[in-house]
């Protein structure tokens, strides 16, 4: 009987020494292969589409486009693909946007070297893997559900405004964004006004302090 062929990984992190060290514990391991990196979200779509992964590794917080916005691009372009997030945010509402964006799994940097290999095995088994906190946390949401009789909260601005709020907070003038979003730049305008209005906030700065309280970019 031959051996199964190993999972092919791809890592996306914008620190090129997180993604060294990434690296060894799954190149370590004769099941998991890293076939591409990423050092950032856009590129781990543009990655994910151009060689063939049966896993995306994704950190959160990475410029352009963040782990959660590009799980949501990957699970709607590749629903094949598993979609794990690793991350040194140990916060439940991170963790649910990550559910909520297709990941199946949820593993923090600090133990990344006892639970990433499990993590990726279980996902590709179509398994979620939880880290321990993790579990206290989805039990409270769901007895909290069950006693407000209600869902998860709803996002305050729609996934594209979310896209254009982390670049202008990065730095990005719209014809830049409606470059990168292939969008016209007065689409960009638009946008731009309906999250000014939405967040009730006046300026680029305020919008930039909201997009660090969201976790769309490091302070």
């Amino acid at each position: 009987m031959s051996a199964r062929p190993p999972i092919r990984v791809l890592l996306a992190d914008d620190h090129t020494l997180v993604r060294r060290g990434v690296r060894l514990i799954l190149d370590g391991e004769p099941d998991l292969t890293v076939v591409a990196e990423a050092g950032d979200g856009a590129e781990a779509v543009a990655a994910a589409r151009a060689t063939e992964v049966d896993l995306a590794v994704l950190d959160v917080a990475m410029p352009r486009m963040t782990g959660l916005q590009a799980a949501r691009e990957l699970s709607r372009r590749l629903p094949d693909l598993r979609i794990l997030i690793l991350t040194m945010y140990d916060n439940e509402q991170y963790f649910f946007e990550a559910l909520k964006a297709g990941a199946c799994g949820y593993v923090l940097k600090s133990v990344a070297d006892r639970d990433l290999v499990e993590a990726c095995r279980a996902a590709v088994r179509d398994e979620p893997f939880i880290y321990p906190g993790a579990e206290r946390a989805l039990v409270r949401s769901y007895l909290d559900r069950l006693h407000s009789g209600g869902g998860l909260p709803e996002r305050p601005i729609t996934e594209r405004e979310e896209e254009i709020l982390k670049l202008v907070a990065e730095g990005h003038t719209s014809k830049e964004i409606g470059e990168l979003l292939f969008i016209s730049a007065k689409t960009v305008e638009r946008h731009r006004a309906n999250l000014l209005q939405k967040l009730g906030v006046r300026d680029r700065l305020e919008l930039t302090r909201y997009a660090i309280r969201a976790g769309l970019i490091e302070p």
